[in-house]
């Protein structure tokens, strides 16, 4: 698999802000004023990071006018994961076939849940959402390397077809073990590709990871929002939430009261 990666033509050109910024989330130590100086280091994308981190849902009545000024509103962790969403979106194209609108709806919103859920398992935020804008490079990376294969999947799948059985019998990986193996091409911290990697199956490897668990459980509040907004739990994987040590009330009020914000969503569809 790496090495169809590797020979990928069409690939995404990652912006060199964010390959730097991919960089830093494996140095603990990194320094604000490092991170100031790597996105100050790109107009375009600096120009709409200050345009977000003025809205309503970032900076609130506060006038932000530098990366400084960004750092100090919104924390150096969200102001990365800010610019890493606003880079991967700008730089993602994919074939006709391929609805690059809904594919990143669908990442904000699994994002923005596992965000959300983070605090039950005493899990990174950021981390958590940058697992959630991630979870399905790998369906990318398929219609990027196989678009007319990718399509007939996509077809059988509208069929009633599982979407990952498929996957494996054509090409003998689906898109987590794509998307897993992905993230490690580009560098991310081991947490985040072994989350993609084990987003369907969070105790897969042997062990129950912790930001696997929260991709497995911002999927179900999706596919389940209906039920989630009248605070109906029938389907939740309650034996997930103890094997992680989660407060089962806990999780029913979060869930509860979580919000979506559609305004942040098509913001960040519109760089």
């Amino acid at each position: 698999m790496r090495q169809m990666i590797e020979q990928a033509t069409n690939l995404p050109s990652i912006p060199e802000v964010v390959q730097k910024l991919i960089a830093s989330m494996n140095d603990p130590d990194v320094s604000t004023e490092t991170l100031a100086g790597i996105i100050t280091s790109d107009q375009a994308i600096m120009a709409k990071v200050l345009r977000l981190a003025n809205s309503a849902r970032y900076g609130g009545q506060r006038k932000v006018g530098s990366v400084k000024d960004a750092l100090v509103v919104l924390g150096r962790d969200a102001l990365r994961t800010l610019v890493l969403s606003i880079g991967l979106v700008s730089s993602f194209k994919a074939p006709a076939s391929f609805d690059l609108k809904a594919y990143w709806r669908r990442s904000f919103m699994l994002a923005n849940r596992a965000k959300w859920l983070a605090k039950l398992n005493n899990s990174d935020p950021e981390v958590a959402y940058t697992c959630g804008l991630l979870h399905g490079i790998g369906e990318y990376l398929i219609h990027i390397i196989e678009p007319e294969l990718a399509k007939t999947i996509d077809e059988q799948v509208e069929g009633g077809a599982a979407r990952r059985k498929t996957q494996l019998e054509l090409f003998g990986f689906d898109y987590t073990m794509a998307g897993s193996e992905l993230a490690k091409y580009w560098k991310f911290p081991d947490d985040i590709a072994d989350a993609i990697l084990w987003q369907q199956q969070p105790a897969g490897s042997g062990a129950l990871l912790p930001y696997a668990t929260l991709l497995y459980l911002a999927r179900y509040m999706i596919l389940y929002r209906e039920q989630v907004s009248e605070s109906k739990f029938d389907e939740l994987p309650v034996k997930l939430i103890h094997a992680a040590h989660m407060n089962l009330e806990d999780t029913y009020r979060r869930m509860g009261d979580f919000s979506e914000d559609n305004d942040d969503i098509i913001m960040m569809l519109q760089q």
